[in-house]
């Protein structure tokens, strides 16, 4: 199978309001249905319920990284193509399986956005036979999930250039010398040096809280985005900083259950670490996830980190709306781009390709 190798695509690439070519973004101009990470399948029902379609099925509804609970990455329907009408065609994330091996020789992915509806993106799998299918859809598994996953947080923050949080943009800038739009419902700002936290704990009646933190360090070397050293410092800055009603109680790192991974974003490294937090002597806790990027005007180490503590409640919906946020950090490196609110896009060169035949 040829290789596969992966660009990143800028938010208005993906979803903007035009293509690129001036046409109109969507068919019929309907506004799309589902609810975020809501994903129809259309496929024939003897497929979805063979191997190929369970392999498929399992891709979408495996596990979410750095949760305390088992959820799914997406919530899945499946229709066959006979009832893919105007009903389900305004589906704001949809994956069309076309097996046929009179105009297929190997399996490939095509997307389309904004066909039948806006914002909405469609991604047809293309393959000669179920066997093939099956082995295609394994072994590109994780890329699909990251392709609507982004989609989605583009979506998040297309809505944060409308509305966010003013006190804390105006905060980060005089702190870190960087710009940030996070969610208006988080109201209760607090800063010291180096250190500002958001929170929805001004919300009464809440039995979850939703943060936003961000910090900065002095860079003095790469070894601080080894998974130990950032770890640690991670688990340093917010014990000082994030504590309990008593002495003991502190914000600490779960280091058996959290993990780190190499990226990049805006051609620049960043290292993202996601996992679990709990206080210490006390029995709160749940997920996290950080960027961590170096500021090489300031000589600093930037980390932007979201984590929620919601017992009891699934926190998927939560936690990749506070991260689409985290995407929209703008060092002063970075001031210059224009289109700065925008994520990271999973595309796959020479395999996925624009549908312009709408």
């Amino acid at each position: 199978m040829k290789k596969i190798t992966f660009i990143l695509l800028t938010a208005i690439l993906i979803i903007g309001c035009n293509g690129g070519n001036g046409k109109k973004t969507s068919l019929f101009g309907r506004t799309s249905i589902g609810t975020p990470y809501e994903l129809l399948v259309v496929c024939n029902h003897d497929l979805w319920d063979a191997p190929a379609g369970q392999a498929l099925k399992e891709v979408l509804t495996s596990d979410i990284p750095g949760l305390p609970q088992s959820e799914p990455s997406f919530r899945v329907s499946q229709v066959s193509p006979s009832a893919f009408t105007q009903t389900f065609k305004p589906f704001r994330n949809i994956i069309d399986v076309q097996i046929d091996p009179a105009r297929y020789t190997q399996s490939k992915f095509k997307y389309t956005r904004d066909k039948y509806a806006e914002p909405q993106m469609v991604l047809t799998i293309q393959s000669p036979n179920a066997k093939d299918f099956q082995e295609f859809v394994t072994a590109n598994g994780q890329t699909i999930i990251d392709f609507f996953t982004s989609a989605e947080m583009n979506r998040e923050l297309d809505e944060l250039k409308k509305d966010y949080q003013r006190a804390f943009l105006d905060s980060i800038r005089k702190n870190f010398d960087c710009d940030m739009h996070i969610p208006t419902h988080l109201t209760a700002i607090k800063s010291a040096k180096d250190f500002l936290w958001a929170s929805d704990m001004n919300n009464a009646g809440k039995e979850t809280i939703e943060n936003i933190v961000v910090y900065s360090f002095p860079y003095t070397d790469a070894k601080v985005f080894t998974r130990e050293k950032f770890i640690e410092k991670r688990s340093e800055i917010l014990k000082k900083h994030i504590r309990g009603g008593r002495e003991d109680r502190y914000m600490t790192t779960d280091t058996l259950l959290s993990d780190t991974k190499d990226t990049s974003f805006r051609d620049r490294y960043m290292l993202e670490s996601r996992g679990l937090w709990a206080m210490e002597n006390d029995m709160m806790g749940g997920p996290y996830v950080s960027h961590a990027f170096v500021d090489e005007v300031n000589g600093k180490v930037i980390v932007a980190e979201a984590f929620v503590y919601a017992p009891g409640t699934d926190k998927r919906k939560m936690m990749r709306k506070l991260e689409a946020a985290l995407f929209s950090l703008k060092l002063p490196a970075d001031r210059q781009i224009e289109n700065s609110m925008q994520i990271p896009v999973i595309i796959i060169e020479d395999t996925i390709k624009t549908d312009t035949n709408k």
